[in-house]
C-alpha cells in the first residue's frame, strides 16, 4: 500500500512539473473554423464593414457583389451587390494586416437589417479560428501572435530601461523596454509631452547609422523597416504621456555602428533622436518570460 501511495504522489509531482513548465512560454492554440459571417446587401445602398485592422486581400465569390476599400480610411470596406435581386446565396473573404481572417455569406435583401458592421467586438474569436495566415513581410513569424505581443507589452506598460531618453523643448522621448521573440524584436517606446503645445508626430524613423557621424545627417544610413506598431500615434495632448510598441525584424549592431530613433514633429522642430548600441539590443528581454499564454 505505502508503495502505490509512493507511485501516486510520484504521478501527481511529474503532472505538476510538466504544468509549470508549460507556462513559462508563450502558447497558441488554435480551433477549427467557424461557420461564415451572414450579411445581407442591397442594390442601391452601400454596406460598411469595419474591421479591427488594415485590409489587405479581398475575394468575391461571384460577379453579384462589387467591394471596394473606402477612401482614407484602409480597414473598411464597401460592399453592394452589383445585380439587384439576385437569387440565392454567394460569399467573400477578406484577410486583414493582423492575419485575420474573414469569411462572409451574403444574401440579398431589399432592405438589409443593417448597413454598417463594426467586427472588433468578434476580433479575438475570429483570430482563434483563423489563426494559421502568414503575410510575407513577417515571413513564417504569425500576425496573430506578434499582434499578441504588440497588445500584451502596451498593457504592461512596464519600464526597464532608464538610460536611453532624449528631452528638449518640454518633449521628452525614451525606450521603456526591448523584447524580443524568434527573429523579431520590439521596442517599447514612450513619448511625454510636458509643455503647453500639443505634440504633432511627423514620422518615427529607426535606422542604423555609423557611430561616429550618427548626430549629423549624413547619407551613411540604413532605414529598417517598422513591421507592425500597437497603434497609429499621431498627436501627442499637452501635459500628457503617450507609448507604443514597434515590431522589427532582428538584427545586431557592429562595433562602429549604432541604431537611432528619431521622431519628427509635424510643422515643428522639436524632433527627439535617441540612440541605442549593440549591448542594448543583445541584453533584449525574451518574450518567454513575461509567461504570456493564449489558447
Amino acid at each position: 500500500m505505502n508503495r502505490i501511495k509512493l507511485y501516486l504522489n510520484l504521478v501527481v509531482f511529474l503532472l505538476l512539473a510538466v504544468h509549470a513548465s508549460a507556462q513559462d512560454s508563450l502558447t497558441v492554440k488554435y480551433e477549427k473554423a467557424t461557420d461564415p459571417y451572414i450579411l445581407e446587401v442591397t442594390y442601391n445602398k452601400t454596406s460598411h464593414l469595419i474591421f479591427p485592422s488594415a485590409i489587405t486581400y479581398v475575394d468575391l465569390g461571384s460577379e453579384y457583389l462589387s467591394a471596394g476599400k473606402a477612401d482614407d480610411a484602409n480597414n473598411v470596406l464597401r460592399v453592394k451587390a452589383s445585380v439587384e435581386g439576385f437569387e440565392g446565396e454567394t460569399n467573400f473573404s477578406v484577410i486583414t494586416a493582423d492575419g485575420s481572417f474573414y469569411s462572409f455569406t451574403v444574401y440579398y435583401s431589399p432592405y438589409p437589417s443593417k448597413l454598417s458592421h463594426d467586427l472588433s467586438d468578434l476580433q479575438l474569436e475570429n483570430r482563434r479560428h483563423f489563426g494559421g495566415i502568414f503575410l510575407e513581410d513577417l515571413g513564417s513569424y504569425s500576425p496573430f501572435v506578434s499582434d499578441y505581443v504588440l497588445s500584451a507589452i502596451y498593457e504592461r506598460n512596464k519600464r526597464y530601461i532608464r538610460h536611453i531618453a532624449s528631452k528638449s523643448y518640454g518633449i521628452q522621448f525614451s525606450l521603456k523596454g526591448l523584447y524580443s521573440h524568434e527573429h523579431m524584436l520590439y521596442f517599447h517606446t514612450e513619448l511625454r509631452n510636458e509643455s503647453n503645445i500639443p505634440y504633432s508626430i511627423d514620422f518615427i524613423n529607426f535606422k542604423i547609422v555609423d557611430r561616429k557621424v550618427a548626430k549629423r545627417t549624413v547619407s551613411q544610413e540604413k532605414p529598417l523597416k517598422i513591421l507592425r506598431s500597437y497603434q497609429i500615434l499621431s498627436d501627442v495632448r499637452k501635459h500628457s504621456t503617450a507609448t507604443n510598441v514597434f515590431l522589427l525584424d532582428n538584427f545586431t549592431l557592429t562595433n562602429d555602428k549604432m541604431l537611432v530613433i528619431e521622431v519628427y514633429e509635424k510643422n515643428g522642430g522639436r524632433h527627439q533622436i535617441v540612440e541605442v548600441n549593440n549591448n542594448d539590443l543583445i541584453r533584449a528581454v525574451p518574450v518567454d518570460q513575461l509567461h504570456l499564454k493564449m489558447k
